[in-house]
């Protein structure tokens, strides 16, 4: 299970996908695309094919940044593109990936432009300001 509130579950996911595309094991649609993000950052294969390291604290307290979180994001963007939503989504990532040699270092600054417009909406206690996003993701 990929979605849900409880962040063991979601880190099991992670590491169960990974497992099964090195095993060559047929993987769902989800699974293809978390296994393609996970395969893009080499940075955290170690942690995924070690399940004893999946309980770390991952806050900024704790001064480490999120994997799951990092990888979270790709899929949102991936996702957002495939469905065009917000509306228009799928036009900007079109046109900023031409003027871009790397797909996944646009991914980047798209995520920190949802990232951001997420912690906007948490710290306001609203819902996500889709036409705000829309206007950082101009922005790239």
């Amino acid at each position: 299970m990929m979605y849900g509130n409880d962040p063991a579950q979601y880190r099991r996911f992670f590491h169960e996908t990974w497992r099964k595309h090195g095993a060559r094991l047929p993987l769902q649609p989800l699974e293809e695309i978390v296994a393609r993000i996970i395969a893009d950052h080499p940075e955290y294969h170690a942690l995924l094919e070690n399940p004893d390291e999946l309980d770390h604290d991952y806050s900024p307290e704790a001064g480490r940044s999120n994997p799951f979180l990092h990888m979270g994001l790709h899929i949102a963007i991936r996702e957002q593109v495939a469905a065009d939503r917000p509306t228009g989504v799928r036009a900007l990532y079109q046109r900023l990936v031409q003027g871009h040699a790397d797909p996944h270092h646009l991914e980047h600054r798209m995520a920190e432009c949802l990232a951001e417009n997420l912690w906007d909406a948490q710290r306001t206690g609203g819902v996500p300001d889709e036409a705000a996003y829309l206007e950082r993701l101009r922005g790239l």
